[in-house]
């Protein structure tokens, strides 16, 4: 039996997942391999180098911080979040990443990024937490419209959940049966069409294969949610996902929302701990 966990993006509706992240690793429930997409990437790296509470720490206290992100470094860096700050001055020096931890854990971790040139997903499988792979992270979670195209030995990168927004099929496909997914979309919520295509067109001209993607990414996100809830419905897999939609700012600046969703992330993650503990048992 190989265990997994998926982690969904959604820029701040990932307080949800590191609220649910918490509760797992206070009860010692670990895993075998993991995948995070976008800020299910960020923010659950830091499942592998089990530092409980610190993606909500930091986030409540620099949420409101210019140098976090911000309008202006979007019109100066042509990144909505500052990756200076984001990338190095945070994890390094105000609230650091145990890359030790990180690395020491045998735990696979993915992430997954966009290849620009070809709207497809890519895989990189972080092993020890260091310049390279927070590189990868970083593709992971730049959204498109708002982040720079980020260039990683040759390739163009940008966020992986614009091609596989829930890559259950990913850890599947890896050998993992016992999987457990956490979504930040209710169950019934459906995605619409990119309203913001003319846009989408011009910027990335040069890349059709990333419009196409863009502009198709609602079939492939609403697909994903459909085969989730069959798994589910089947019993192969177990998923924690919101009851009703979190209403987050994908910037957020108060710290009290902030806390909001991290809290509903810990209830649900423990309304969830008696079915997730007997999935796992089950042989």
């Amino acid at each position: 039996m190989r265990k997994g966990i998926v982690m969904e993006g959604g820029a701040m509706r990932g307080m949800f997942t590191c609220g649910v992240l918490d509760v797992l690793m206070e009860e010692d429930i670990s895993f075998d391999g993991a995948v995070g997409v976008s800020a299910g990437a960020t923010f659950g790296c830091n499942l592998k180098s089990h530092q409980i509470g610190r993606a909500y720490r930091y986030n409540k206290k620099y949420c409101s911080d210019k140098r976090y992100h911000s309008i202006r470094s979007l019109v100066l860096s042509g990144d909505i979040y500052n990756v200076p700050f984001c990338y190095d001055e945070l994890p390094h020096k105000l609230d650091k990443w145990d890359e030790k931890a990180f690395e020491e854990n045998p735990m696979e971790f993915y992430c997954v990024a966009t290849d620009v040139e070809k709207g497809a997903p890519v895989y990189h499988k972080c092993t020890d937490g260091r310049t390279g792979d927070l590189k990868w992270i970083q593709a992971s979670a730049s959204m498109p419209l708002v982040s720079r195209i980020v260039n990683i030995d040759g390739g163009k990168y940008l966020d992986g959940g614009t091609s596989d927004s829930i890559p259950l099929k990913f850890m599947e496909d890896n050998g993992y049966d016992k999987i457990l997914v956490i979504e930040t979309q209710p169950i019934d919520y459906i995605k619409g069409q990119q309203k913001l295509m003319p846009l989408v067109k011009a910027m990335y001209r040069k890349y059709p294969a990333m419009i196409e993607c863009m502009d198709k990414r609602h079939l492939m996100y609403n697909e994903e949610k459909r085969y989730i809830r069959e798994k589910e419905k089947a019993g192969e897999v177990v998923v924690i996902r919101p009851k009703e939609p979190l209403n987050i700012n994908p910037i957020e600046k108060d710290p009290k929302e902030i806390e909001r969703v991290y809290e509903l992330g810990r209830a649900a993650g423990k309304e969830k701990l008696l079915q997730i503990k007997a999935y796992f048992e089950e042989t």
